[in-house]
């Protein structure tokens, strides 16, 4: 028996796509080929595909071109191979909420359609990150260290988001590959410093740490190599307001450089600035951002989640 490929996975196991619904395949000009792959496949299994391509968004964030948004809330499954981000934008937000499910796969390579993340036992993926959404949505705190350096932050009153990898029912959403429970923290409410030196979005995978220091929920100061290339963070204090924590739970994942895959890796934090009225958030900024911590320690209240990576719940 043939194995699967990783784009009819996505298309039959990870959407299941039914005879009787709609699909878009949402790309840009420099993901066409993998676009026109995911639409061969959708086609089988659908009563109509259609294949969209836009030019590239500038940064992650930045919503699509008006048309791309309004015809978006008209699909039942919407499957976007883009270069940067539209996850944490009003256009998908408001597909999602017309009904549609919706796998963004920002960045997303072809190798990735037959290596790491997307070949993980979703089941397994699935129940970790329902776990650990649970307890994100009870704590009132997060603390997460590495090294000598520690972040600190309120959760009160948020929920967690569990991005699981399968999305089946009606405006479900999440990246693919995925493997991730995250949340909005509290803005204006993070202090404190931290490395990240796992990937930066706009830089890849980072050879030199980047040092930042956040103060009352914004980025003051980053230190390191390759720094100018989030520069955008410092543009306006929408766009350095630390909009998110999460946490991998994907054990294939893969430090590839690329934060769709990197940010999913299994007993690593991830944190992100700008826009997070995606997920719970009150923050809409020109970008999203994200950055990956290796081997961290993390609390949720006084609960130990994660000691230098390893799981602990």
């Amino acid at each position: 028996m043939c194995k699967k490929s990783g784009y009819r996975v996505v298309i039959e196991d990870c959407l299941e796509v039914k005879k009787d619904e709609t699909v878009l395949i949402l790309t840009d000009d420099n993901k066409t080929s993998i676009g026109k792959s995911l639409y061969e496949e959708a086609k089988i299994f659908a009563k109509e595909a259609v294949l969209m391509v836009m030019e590239p968004r500038k940064v992650s964030g930045e919503e699509p071109p008006e048309a791309v948004a309004e015809a978006m809330k008209a699909f039942d499954v919407i499957l976007c191979p883009t270069s940067t981000s539209i996850t944490h934008t009003n256009a998908k937000m408001n597909a999602v909420d017309a009904g549609a499910r919706l796998a963004s796969m920002p960045g997303i390579t072809e190798e990735m359609f037959h290596e790491g993340a997307i070949t993980a036992d979703y089941k397994k993926v699935e129940e970790l990150t329902l776990r650990l959404t649970e307890i994100l949505s009870h704590a009132k705190t997060a603390k997460v260290i590495k090294g000598s350096y520690s972040l600190e932050m309120s959760l009160a009153g948020r929920k967690g988001i569990a991005s699981t990898g399968i999305y089946k029912n009606p405006g479900e959403s999440g990246n693919l590959p995925s493997g991730e429970a995250y949340i909005a923290p509290v803005e204006g409410s993070a202090h404190g410093e931290m490395l990240v030196d796992g990937s930066m979005v706009g830089v890849g995978i980072l050879e030199i740490p980047l040092y930042m220091k956040i103060v009352d929920g914004r980025l003051v100061e980053v230190r390191g190599k390759d720094r100018e290339k989030i520069e955008v963070l410092f543009d306006n204090e929408r766009n350095g307001t630390l909009g998110e924590l999460g946490i991998g739970t994907n054990h294939a994942a893969r430090l590839t450089g690329v934060i769709l895959e990197d940010e999913k890796i299994y007993g690593t934090v991830h944190i992100a600035f700008g826009t997070n009225t995606s997920f719970g958030g009150v923050n809409k900024a020109d970008c999203h951002l994200d950055g990956v911590i290796i081997n961290p320690t993390l609390y949720l209240d006084d609960l130990l989640v994660l000691k230098d990576g390893k799981m602990m719940i």
